[in-house]
C-alpha cells in the first residue's frame, strides 16, 4: 500500500506538480514531506499527518520550516556494517525526533556523467 501510494506522489511531483509553479508555504515541499512520513511511520499516520499538512498549505497559515516529527522505539536493530544515511533524526522531547533528510552527494566521475 505504501508504495502504490509513493507511486502517486511521485507521479504528481514530475508531471503534475509543474502545474502549479511552487506555491507550497512550507519547506520540505508537502508531496516529500508525504514521502517521508511513509518511510518513517505506519501508512495511517502517515496519511493522517500528510492530510493535516496539506490542509495547512493555505494564506491562513504562515508557512516556513515544518519538518516530519515521528516517536522512535528506543532500542531499535543495530548493524554494525558500513551503512548509507538516509534520514537524520533530531530529538526533541518525549522520545520524538524531527525527520530531516540527508544531502545525496554525488561522486567526481558521477557529475561529469551527467553534464
Amino acid at each position: 500500500m505504501k508504495t502504490i501510494f509513493k507511486y502517486f506522489i511521485r507521479f504528481y511531483q514530475r508531471y503534475l506538480s509543474v502545474i502549479s509553479f511552487g506555491s507550497c508555504r512550507y519547506y520540505p515541499t508537502c508531496s516529500q514531506y508525504a514521502l517521508w512520513q511513509l518511510d518513517n511511520n505506519t501508512f495511517f499516520k502517515a496519511i493522517y499527518f500528510t492530510i493535516s499538512r496539506v490542509l495547512k498549505c493555505n494564506q491562513l497559515f504562515s508557512g516556513g520550516i515544518d519538518y516530519p516529527v515521528i516517536k522512535l522505539k528506543k532500542l531499535q536493530n543495530v548493524n554494525f556494517e558500513k551503512i548509507k544515511i538516509v534520514y537524520w533524526y533530531v530529538p526533541t522531547k518525549n522520545n520524538k525526533y524531527f525527520v530531516v533528510k540527508n544531502r545525496q552527494w554525488k561522486n567526481k566521475d558521477e557529475q561529469y556523467e551527467s553534464k
